[in-house]
């Protein structure tokens, strides 16, 4: 009895994994360059979606990030790529028009919002930058598969109101603490401090140390200045990229009581789009809420 029943479990095995495999195959393949738009992509796409997250590492450098045969690959496979443009990750462009495919979609947060290379890169902080590409990608998943286009579209809007909510807390703030000066080291977080109805300083230091050139010194004692006086109120640094200069900044911060918030180019491990967004609101809505009591 026992030879026929190891055949039989190895034959249903068999068939659940070419079964597996072959819902696999149906995926439309997407890469993304940054794991937020990977996780848009698998929000939007849900199970007829096979996502691969480019950079993905909170803790790295993303502007060290090199690309690999791997990557090449991954990027010449997909039916669909999403990046950022705006000169923030050059390497992609570069990988796609490596890899001649006519078939294949390009969705560029860039030009779907109208930046280009010399504006702040950092077009996810955007509040309308996200909501735009998925749009888009909605859009591009309905044409491709029109069998589950009302799944896509109805994906959409599940997104589209959780990021109306996001929007909803960054008006509570703006409402409350509009007009408040903040300062950082590096323009991560500038289009989102804007939206919060923020008056950023230190502008072209941030935008100095974005460029990886040095600031003049007029812009670094006008910086220390801010943190000392009590003009800003809120210090913004890119947790992934800190260096001597920056652990100072962060030092003159504390010893005159001015909040210090990381922020990230990468969406941490274990989170989505909705609740690193949030996180990050939240903590500036109670470094606010602090410095009143």
């Amino acid at each position: 009895m026992r030879s026929f029943l190891i055949p039989a479990v190895l034959l249903a095995a068999a068939s659940f994994l070419a079964h597996g495999s072959a819902l696999a195959a149906d995926r439309i393949g997407v890469v993304a360059a940054e794991n937020f738009y990977g996780d848009l992509a698998r929000q939007i796409g849900g199970d007829h979606v096979a996502v691969t997250s480019i950079l993905s590492n909170p803790d790295e450098d993303p502007h060290l990030f090199e690309t690999s045969p791997s990557t090449a690959r991954a990027v010449a496979d997909a039916k669909i790529v999403i990046y950022n443009g705006a000169g923030y990750d050059p390497w992609m462009k570069k990988l796609v028009s490596a890899s001649s495919d006519g078939s294949r979609m390009a969705i560029v947060a860039a030009a779907l919002t109208g930046r280009k290379d010399g504006d702040n890169p950092h077009l996810w902080y955007d509040p309308a930058t996200l909501p735009a590409v998925a749009k888009a990608l909605a859009a591009e998943l309905a044409r491709r598969d029109p069998a589950n286009a009302a799944g896509y579209k109805a994906n959409l809007a599940k997104f589209t109101t959780s990021m109306e909510k996001v929007g909803n807390e960054i008006a509570a703030v703006r409402n409350t603490y509009g007009g408040t000066e903040v300062t950082a080291t590096e323009p991560v977080f500038g289009y989102m401090a804007e939206a919060l109805g923020f008056k950023m300083l230190n502008g072209k230091f941030q935008t100095a140390v974005m460029n990886d050139a040095e600031p003049t010194p007029g812009q670094v004692i006008a910086f220390e200045k801010s943190l000392k006086d009590g003009s800003a109120k809120i210090l913004f640094y890119n947790s992934q990229v800190t260096d001597q200069a920056t652990e100072r900044l962060l030092d003159i911060a504390r010893a005159n009581k001015v909040s210090v918030i990381g922020v990230t180019e990468t969406m941490p491990a274990g989170q989505t789009i909705q609740s690193w967004f949030g996180g990050q609101i939240e903590a500036v809505e109670k470094a606010l809420a602090a410095r009143t009591q």
